[in-house]
């Protein structure tokens, strides 16, 4: 069992690897190709996290249980530590995501491109270490210092992965399915310090802002060769770093007097929808974490 939780691990690479292969592209200049890599989710082209929340045909469903069913799903994963278990939540998180949210596989891959590549860049460190005389299974000389592992840190790491995954598809299910004010509503009722929700609020919109101005910058700065080359790529990312600090503090002071213009005395009002919590979700959740308990049970 434990080779097809490996073999699990290794599918979710592959494919990570292999849309990451397709989504490269040629670009010509100065009569020469060169080739670019682009990851499918793009932050600077507008708030893409919340038009899929929004465009999700599970949004109606009732944010607290939403938001709660997320959370829970999140401590088990962490509290439990066990590969099974991290399998189930991540093939029942992209189910309720992509198959009730009706979210596109390609949109969900392109979505977690970021997160895996921390994943992967953050265990590999775990699986290798170095030594000076030929220890572990596997080894390979350097000429000045061995790079070993061995089966044991393999699937530490594999386990790892898994779990790691399983928390971030867990979240995944919450921001793609509810919209950022519900969340925030939600952290409300759940009676998070104000001041902690206000600038939550805000520092997420700000970003998304700030991304919309970035990418703004670099399209003109493309349409002028702006990185032609090394030399001139780094000036144009300095002078687009420089200005990004100006840009935000006028979009600061901008974006409050428009605040104070709808008579804003200190507290963010958010529209809030009472929406119902079905019997049927509440029975299948309770079913799925009761599920998710035995498993541990039946397999630690």
């Amino acid at each position: 069992m434990e080779k097809i939780i490996i073999l699990c691990a290794i599918f979710l690479m592959a494919v990570f690897l292999f849309k990451w292969k397709h989504r490269s592209e040629y670009t010509q200049r100065d009569g020469t190709y060169h080739h670019k890599h682009k990851f499918g989710h793009k932050h600077g082209e507008g708030s893409s996290i919340d038009f899929y929340a929004y465009a999700s045909k599970i949004r109606h469903w009732n944010a607290t249980f939403k938001v709660s069913l997320s959370v829970l799903t999140l401590i088990l994963c962490i509290v439990f530590d066990n590969p099974y278990v991290s399998v189930v939540v991540i093939i029942a998180m992209a189910y309720l995501t992509v198959v009730k949210g009706e979210l596109s596989a390609y949109g969900y891959l392109s979505i977690l491109t970021i997160p895996i590549v921390f994943i992967l860049l953050g265990t590999f460190t775990i699986a290798i270490d170095f030594s000076k005389q030929p220890i572990g299974q596997y080894n390979l000389y350097l000429g000045f210092c061995y790079v070993f592992t061995s089966e044991a840190k393999l699937k530490t790491v594999v386990f790892l992965i898994l779990k790691v995954f399983a928390a971030i598809s867990a979240l995944q299910m919450m921001t793609l399915s509810t919209p950022s004010s519900e969340i925030i509503y939600v952290l409300r009722k759940a009676h998070v310090p104000k001041l902690i929700v206000e600038l939550m609020s805000l520092i997420y919109r700000y970003i998304f802002i700030l991304m919309d101005v970035y990418t703004k910058m670099k399209n003109s700065a493309e349409s002028r060769l702006g990185y032609c080359d090394f030399k001139t790529s780094c000036y144009t990312f300095g002078s687009i770093a420089s200005n990004m600090l100006v840009v935000s503090l006028k979009k600061a002071n901008a974006y409050y007097d428009a605040m104070e213009a709808r008579c804003y005395d200190g507290d963010l009002i958010f529209l809030e929808e009472d929406k119902k919590v079905e019997t049927i979700q509440i029975v299948a959740a309770a079913a799925f974490i009761i599920f998710i308990i035995l498993l541990w049970g039946f397999t630690r």
